[in-house]
């Protein structure tokens, strides 16, 4: 297997911006949430770069794919709290969208990379 260095990734270069994007939405979450939404935000948010480097350091490309497939099921578990943090009005619409997208981009270049390597 190719070993890749995941500081030279797109996909993770991009998860770390969204990082930084989600913990600056999250800030402005009801205080009531710090332990709730807020927390899980950005733990799954976080959890999207952190696989993608983690698989990089396998010796396999099925255990790589393994958790590239760990951070895509992030990413879209990130993008189902997003939803829930815009039906309970704790987002405006323009963010959601803007994040959603930024969310949407992230999973379709890691499925991509996916496919790349199968």
């Amino acid at each position: 297997m190719k070993k890749h260095n995941f500081k030279k990734l797109q996909i993770w270069n991009e998860s770390m911006l969204l990082i930084n994007y989600v913990y600056k939405i999250t800030s402005n979450l009801p205080d009531f949430e710090k332990f709730g939404l807020r927390s899980q935000l950005n733990r799954c948010a976080v959890s999207i770069a952190s696989n993608i480097a983690e698989g990089t350091s396998k010796s396999s490309t099925k255990h790589f794919i393994n958790f590239l497939e760990h951070s895509l099921g992030s990413a879209f578990e990130l993008e189902t709290q997003i939803t829930v943090c815009f039906n309970l009005s704790y987002i405006s619409k323009e963010k959601f969208l803007d994040l959603e997208s930024k969310i949407n981009i992230i999973q379709r270049k890691i499925s991509a990379f996916i496919i790349s390597l199968d």
